[in-house]
């Protein structure tokens, strides 16, 4: 009696899996063709494409070189270069940003420097399209020449 009883079972189970086979069969198709509909794809605003550092309009950003987002990396994508000036106001030495190197080609785009910034100064974008014929083009400076630290608002 379980003999028949598992063989209707396996029947029941395998009817179930052909009735959805068939509806995904008739029911309209989703798949985006990417290269030819280019303009007409839109990624999810979750989506994490290219890291960014935003700036003002005067080129300030919120980025204070404390390298927590390279200190938390796993793979040593993000490289801050920093150095060290006098503040005329206090006469003490105070660490300037000199350089911020992000090298897409080794990110694995886990979200920890996002996630560990404490002054939010990086975020993703949604650009996804990073094919380059030279590895050399996928390291970006995401700090603009000439930028500073933002004033802090009291």
């Amino acid at each position: 009696m379980e003999y028949i009883k598992n063989i209707i079972i396996g029947l029941w189970r395998l009817m179930q899996g052909m009735y959805i086979t068939l509806l995904n069969l008739i029911r309209k198709k989703v798949t985006e063709q990417y290269p030819e509909n280019r303009g007409k794809v839109f990624p999810h605003d979750r989506m994490r494409g290219e890291l960014l550092m935003p700036h003002n309009d005067a080129n300030e950003h919120r980025c204070t070189a404390c390298g927590i987002c390279q200190m938390n990396c796993p793979n040593g994508t993000i490289e801050v270069i920093s150095k060290k000036i006098i503040d005329e106001a206090t006469g003490k030495e105070k660490r300037v940003l000199d350089k911020y190197l992000y090298n897409i080609g080794s990110c694995i785009f886990c979200a920890l420097c996002t996630e560990s910034c404490p002054s939010n100064a990086i975020e993703w974008s949604n650009h996804f399209e990073h094919s380059v014929y030279d590895r050399s083009k996928l390291i970006n400076q995401l700090n603009k020449e000439g930028s500073s630290l933002m004033k802090k608002e009291k």
